[in-house]
């Protein structure tokens, strides 16, 4: 460094993104495919002109789509947030694309700094699944009763032992999560869906908590579809809400139908 040169100023970004998560390996960095996090970090190198490494405050699992994840690094370019926002967006495929950049408080986590999380998960209910959307919504052609379903979504709010949905092997130091909204309702149409009785309805399930387990959204997903189409009772949420072992519980959904729809922070 040159004599009166000043050190270059360490900052935090904020970066708030959506993905079409269909063809990447999930946001975390693998040895082989393309993953969210990689491309965010090559982009954002390419200002800082050296390696940058990438927090996201959920790791979205391969298939699984992003509304408004949130990531957060360390960097030491002076580059407008404006700028890097349409930078990024300028290096990134289309099918992530950066939603705003902002600083952050020194000190802030995308992951750690996290109060609540909300995820969607979307399923068509029709004999017929709607072609554009076999990527985005799982199709259950199968009846589904939608009050069972949402008496059997409502009894997983509050403080529970979650280990009934949380996939083996993970190797979590505790189970017990608290969610603060737990439905299922019916969404409107969408402009480009198939209308009449064969196509059905849009149903959305939607969840919000301190944080999530391992496939959890998506096994307590498995489980009210068995519960919509009468395979078991919504009172078997109470039990499997007291850390009843994975079998219990219902399959896990696939994961094309999963959103993380938005990250709150304190």
């Amino acid at each position: 460094m040159a004599r009166g040169d000043q050190p270059p100023q360490v900052r935090t970004l904020k970066i708030t993104l959506a993905y079409d998560g269909t063809r990447f390996v999930g946001w975390q960095r693998q040895a082989a495919g393309d993953s969210v996090q990689g491309l965010i970090e090559a982009a954002l190198a390419r200002f800082e002109g050296a390696p940058v490494t990438v927090h996201g405050a959920g790791r979205t699992d391969a298939g699984v789509h992003a509304l408004g994840q949130v990531a957060s690094a360390v960097v030491t370019c002076a580059h407008g947030t404006g700028v890097l926002a349409r930078g990024l967006n300028g290096q990134l495929p289309r099918d992530v694309r950066v939603l705003s950049v902002t600083d952050a408080p020194a000190g802030f986590h995308a992951r750690f700094s996290a109060r609540s999380k909300t995820y969607r998960y979307l399923l068509r209910n029709g004999a017929i699944g709607v072609p554009f959307e076999r990527a985005l919504v799982w199709h259950v052609g199968a009846p589904l009763d939608l009050e069972r379903m949402n008496t059997a979504a409502g009894a997983l709010a509050g403080t529970h032992d979650f280990s009934a949905f949380q996939s083996e092997g993970s190797g979590t130091a505790t189970t017990t999560r608290t969610l603060r909204r737990s439905e299922v309702r019916v969404l409107p149409p969408p402009p480009h869906g198939l209308h009449g009785p064969e196509a059905g309805i849009l149903i959305a399930y939607e969840v919000d908590g301190d944080g999530f387990l391992r496939h959890m959204v998506r096994a307590v997903v498995g489980t009210l579809v068995e519960v919509g189409r009468g395979r078991r009772s919504p009172d078997t949420m109470v039990a499997l809400t007291a850390g009843a072992p994975r079998a219990q519980a219902g399959p896990t959904a696939p994961p094309h139908g999963l959103y993380l729809v938005r990250v709150d922070y304190a």
